[in-house]
């Protein structure tokens, strides 16, 4: 008996009905090959399904190759957004290290360590408050703003004879970025679909710091072009230098950030549109009680959250020890390898060739491993890497080990990150970030200070103690002990320390897991 069509489901294909053979209706043979009735569509129109951006669904064969290699075209305008703007900061960097050191009067050091300060110490001030702040806002918005600030600052610095106009250019620099670089964080997830989420990491970590030869490449080429333009003198006037020019690079390079993130449709969040609204009907003032309450909101959650707390540990302690490399290599190199300034050059190329093919590895393996289980052993095999690596005599090795850590930072930096973008609600992201980029910057802070300094005191020590900073081992070979080792060594502790933690916080954090599961 058929089914009355008011009691069919309105998601039910509606009934087929066959022609009958010799029927004058059913029209001559039919050559169409009868394929299963697919609901209420024809048969000849494929249908793929749109997938939901934290769905796991394979993306189909006809899509574009740079979809299914960052998971949305969305998130690959955002990348490239992410390597001009970050091309043209290794531009300005450059170009405001050595027009520091020119109009230092003599101090040039001085002058050039003054600038770095007003971009390393306004982050411990502002980040928290500018992470509450991105959590309110629109983040599209404040990218675009924050680049458009960027680039007005960067053009004017070809105009700055001294050092307070250009720690003053520094601190605005800064501030633009302290905000830049969370909100474009916390929009990651919401553009990429989650099992792409540590190749998006991995992508962003290489339009971080893959740009830096670039950019040293083209400041060179900059010098060239700079040597022409000097010969005409209409221009004289816009300061055609090679500062001044990769001053101008850097300007533009914003600018087309701003454009291209300004064309995005960031996806926006209920409870951000609800602060929009609810702050332009409310009376035109700044609620620091409840500034101050989104912060405490923030930070509670770092604590309290297993996970979130496990990786600012990581993370800051991976910093901290991979970070006293580059202070203490060159004296490493020299005092106990005696390969010089050329052993620390190959030191540091080591540490960046094991920090991209950490970042391959991960992003060719990501689906396949377990992102809590590979950020623990990576924080394990860091220090067991550091610490080998310090240990060592021979060059050749110690570069394994510095290649090792490499991997290991790379490994770490990219988990750590994906992690987050699963743990953390988009309501607290800001905050978040802000939060995890004042801890790393704190972090390296200690590792380029406080390096050399305790291997100083650590090789007074030594030479107190020690007869020639040597002690005997088997075999009749001695070992030497001078500070820089024994703080690398030390360096290599405190991760191990810190990765013994983040195991245990993990583990916690996967019992509660299992506990709230059996309830239910």
């Amino acid at each position: 008996m058929a089914e009355p069509a008011s009691q069919r489901s309105s998601a039910d294909p509606p009934p087929r009905t066959e022609p009958v053979e010799g029927d004058p209706a059913a029209g001559p043979p039919s050559t169409h090959v009868d394929v299963p009735f697919i609901a209420a569509h024809p048969v000849d129109v494929p249908l793929v399904p749109f997938p939901r951006v934290d769905e796991s669904v394979e993306a189909p064969a006809q899509v574009a190759l740079h979809v299914r290699l960052f998971g949305s075209h969305a998130f690959f305008r955002l990348w490239i957004a992410q390597v001009v703007s970050a091309l043209g900061d290794w531009l300005g960097f450059l170009a405001i290290t050595i027009l520091a050191a020119s109009i230092g009067s003599g101090s040039g050091g001085a002058a050039v360590g003054l600038v770095m300060s007003a971009r390393i110490v306004p982050g411990f001030f502002l980040a928290p408050v500018t992470g509450v702040m991105i959590d309110r806002w629109d983040r599209k918005k404040v990218m675009v703003t924050c680049d458009l600030a960027r680039a007005a600052v960067i053009c004017s610095l070809p105009f700055v004879h001294n050092v307070l106009g250009l720690v003053l250019a520094s601190l605005v620099l800064e501030v633009c970025t302290l905000a830049w670089s969370p909100a474009k964080e916390a929009s990651v997830p919401n553009l990429v679909p989650t099992e792409r989420l540590t190749s998006a990491n991995s992508l962003s970590l290489a339009a971080a710091y893959g740009t830096f030869p670039v950019a040293a490449v083209l400041f060179a080429v900059l010098a060239q072009i700079a040597k022409w333009l000097g010969s005409i003198d209409a221009l004289h006037f816009f300061k055609t230098d090679q500062t001044a020019l990769a001053f101008y690079a850097d300007a533009v390079t914003f600018l087309v950030s701003a454009f291209m993130i300004s064309t995005l449709a960031l996806p926006e969040v209920a409870r951000r549109a609800r602060a929009a609204r609810s702050a332009k009907s409310a009376e035109k003032r700044i609620d620091f009680a409840q500034t101050f309450h989104e912060l405490k909101e923030g930070w509670r959650f770092i604590f309290v959250n297993p996970i979130v707390r496990s990786v600012n540990l990581g993370l800051a302690t991976g910093l901290m020890g991979g970070g006293m490399v580059v202070p203490l290599g060159s004296i490493f190199s020299t005092d106990v390898l005696g390969a010089g300034a050329a052993g620390y050059g190959v030191f540091i190329t080591a540490l960046g060739f094991g920090v991209a093919v950490g970042v391959l590895l991960l992003s060719v393996t990501q689906r396949r491993l377990p992102h809590a289980r590979v950020f623990e052993l990576s924080i394990f095999v860091a220090a067991g890497s550091l610490f080998f690596a310090a240990s060592m005599s021979s060059l050749a090795l110690a570069i394994i080990g510095v290649f090792a850590l490499g991997v290991c930072a790379g490994s770490v930096y990219v988990v750590g990150f994906t992690l987050l973008h699963e743990n953390v609600d988009d309501a607290l992201r800001g905050r978040i970030f802000s939060a995890l980029y004042t801890i790393v910057r704190l972090c390296l802070l200690i590792a380029f200070a406080l390096g050399p300094f305790l291997s100083e005191l650590l090789d007074s020590i030594s030479r107190r103690v020690l007869t020639n900073r040597t002690i005997g081992l088997p075999a009749g070979h001695d070992l030497f002990l001078p500070g820089v080792r024994l703080t690398l060594w030390l360096a290599s502790l405190i991760i191990f320390v810190a990765g013994w933690i983040v195991v245990r916080s993990m583990g916690s954090g996967r019992r509660e897991v299992h506990a709230d599961a059996d309830r239910v």
